[in-house]
C-alpha cells in the first residue's frame, strides 16, 4: 500500500515537473528561424499576372519562453534570448505590442503599394489617417507622458499628418528645450509637454523618445487585396513591392527562381534595416530558395547584407546574397537575370 502511495506521489511530481518546464512562462523572450512563405496566397492583384518562380516573405518566430525552450535556444545555432522588458517594454501588454507589430505591417504593406504602382506606373491615391506611437523608450522623457497606440495630431499647434514631419520638426530642437504634442488616446484629447532629451545610444542627437508609424489608406488601380494574417512588423515591405510589382507587369521578374528577401521600405522605395537577418537566411535557405535580398545600408560595416553573408557561411548554402539599397536595385537585378533553366 505504501509503494503504491509512494508510486503516486511520485507521478503527480512527475507530471507538475513537466508542466512547469513545458508550460511556466519566463521573464526571457525567444527568436528563431521561422518560414519563408510564397507571397501569391498573400497577394492578389485584380487580372494580375502569373510567373513561373516566387518571391518569398521570411519570418522569424519569437515567443515568451518556457523552461525547455530557454535551455534549447542556449545551445541551438540561430536561436536568440532577449529579456522580456528588452523586447516588450513594461506596462505594455502582449496584445497592445502585438497590435503594434500589426500596424506596422499594415503601413509596411500601404508603403510597397506606393512603391510599386508607382514603378509600374498604375493609378494610386494616398489618403493620410493619423501618425501613432508604436513604442516609447522607457529611459526617455516620453515614457511619462505617452503610451503605445496614442495617437499625435498636433506638435506646437501645427498639425502633422506622416510621421516624418514630427521627425523633421524635433530634429531643429536641442536637449532641454520644449515641444507640446496634442494627442487622442481612449476618446479624449490631451496635451503633453515634454522635454527634449538626448539619446543614450547616441549623445549626439536630442528627441523625445518614441517610435511612430504613420497610418494611411491607399487607393490603388488595379485593386489588390493583401492578406498577412497575423504577421507583424515592417520588414516584408521590400518582397510586398517586388510581389506587387511582378503581378502588376506583364514581364516575369522572377525568371523562374525562388526569390526571398528582407527589409522596411518607405514611400521612396528605400530599403531599410531590419533585425534578426541571420535567422531569416536561415528560414530562406531551409525553404530552398535561389536568391536572398539584404539592406546593404550604403555598405556601411556591419550592415544586414554583411550579417546575411556571414550566417550563409556558416550554413554552407548556395542561395545568393544580393545587397540592396532599394526597390529599384532589386528590381534591375531580376531584370538583367537570365531565366533559370
Amino acid at each position: 500500500m505504501k509503494s503504491n502511495k509512494r508510486i503516486i506521489i511520485t507521478g503527480i511530481i512527475t507530471i507538475l515537473i513537466v508542466a512547469f518546464l513545458g508550460a511556466y512562462r519566463l521573464p526571457y523572450y525567444i527568436y528563431k528561424p521561422g518560414n519563408a512563405d510564397e507571397l501569391d496566397p498573400f497577394v492578389e492583384v485584380a487580372g494580375g499576372y502569373q510567373s513561373d518562380g516566387d518571391m518569398h516573405l521570411v519570418t522569424v518566430r519569437g515567443g515568451q519562453a518556457t523552461p525547455v525552450q530557454w535551455l534549447i535556444a542556449k545551445v541551438r545555432p540561430f536561436y536568440q534570448v532577449h529579456p522580456l522588458d528588452e523586447i516588450r517594454p513594461e506596462g505594455i501588454s502582449e496584445e497592445e505590442y502585438f497590435h503594434a507589430q500589426l500596424r506596422m505591417m499594415e503601413s509596411s504593406q500601404e508603403a510597397a503599394k506606393v512603391v510599386a504602382y508607382q514603378a509600374a506606373d498604375k493609378d494610386i491615391d494616398i489618403n493620410y489617417e493619423g501618425v501613432y506611437v508604436v513604442n516609447v523608450l522607457k529611459e526617455m522623457p516620453a515614457s511619462e507622458h505617452l503610451k503605445a497606440g496614442d495617437e499625435i495630431v498636433k506638435v506646437d499647434g501645427k498639425k502633422i499628418n506622416e510621421s516624418s514631419e514630427l521627425v523633421d520638426y524635433v530634429g531643429g530642437f536641442s536637449e532641454g528645450e520644449t515641444v507640446s504634442l496634442t494627442i487622442k488616446r481612449g476618446g479624449e484629447t490631451l496635451t503633453k509637454e515634454i522635454e527634449l532629451a538626448t539619446f543614450p545610444d547616441n549623445p549626439d542627437k536630442a528627441g523625445v523618445g518614441i517610435s511612430l508609424v504613420t497610418d494611411r489608406t491607399v487607393e490603388v488601380d488595379p485593386n489588390v487585396k493583401i492578406k498577412s494574417g497575423e504577421i507583424g512588423g515592417p520588414s516584408a515591405g521590400l518582397m510586398f513591392s517586388l510581389e506587387l510589382y511582378d503581378q502588376l507587369t506583364e514581364q516575369d521578374l522572377t525568371k523562374g527562381y525562388q526569390i526571398a528577401g528582407t527589409g522596411e521600405i518607405n514611400y521612396e522605395g528605400q530599403v531599410g534595416r531590419i533585425g534578426g537577418i541571420g535567422k531569416k537566411v536561415v528560414a530562406a535557405d531551409e525553404d530552398g530558395c535561389d536568391i536572398f535580398f539584404a539592406p546593404n545600408e550604403e555598405g556601411r560595416e556591419g550592415s544586414n547584407y554583411e550579417m546575411a553573408k556571414k550566417a550563409a557561411e556558416e550554413i554552407g548554402t548556395d542561395m545568393k546574397i544580393v545587397p540592396v539599397d532599394t526597390f529599384q536595385d532589386a528590381r534591375d537585378y531580376l531584370q538583367k537575370l537570365e531565366p533559370k533553366e
